[in-house]
C-alpha cells in the first residue's frame, strides 16, 4: 500500500533531485522514498543512541578502562 504526497520543492532543488535520480538510475519518487526512509532511520538511531547513553556509567565506563593494560602501541599504531 503506497499514499500519494504533493510535494513543492524550489526549482534549485528539483533540478538536483532528478539529475541524482538520473544517475542512480530511479525515478525521482523512489528517490524521495529512500531518502525519507534514511533520515526515518537515522533519527530512530539517534533516539536508541540517546536512550543506550542515559542508562551508561561514568563509573563502570572508569572501571572497564582500568582494565586496560599500560603498554606502548605497536608499531604504527602510534599518534
Amino acid at each position: 500500500m503506497s499514499t500519494t504526497l504533493s510535494l513543492r520543492l524550489p526549482n534549485s532543488i528539483h533540478k538536483q533531485l532528478k539529475q541524482c535520480a538520473e544517475q542512480d538510475g530511479i525515478s525521482m519518487n523512489q528517490f524521495i522514498a529512500t531518502a525519507v526512509a534514511e533520515k526515518l532511520a537515522s533519527l530512530a538511531t539517534m533516539e536508541y543512541l540517546e536512550q543506550r547513553a542515559q542508562r551508561g556509567s561514568r563509573d563502570k565506563f572508569n572501571a572497564v578502562l582500568a582494565k586496560v593494560p599500560d603498554v606502548e602501541p605497536e608499531e604504527g599504531d602510534e599518534l
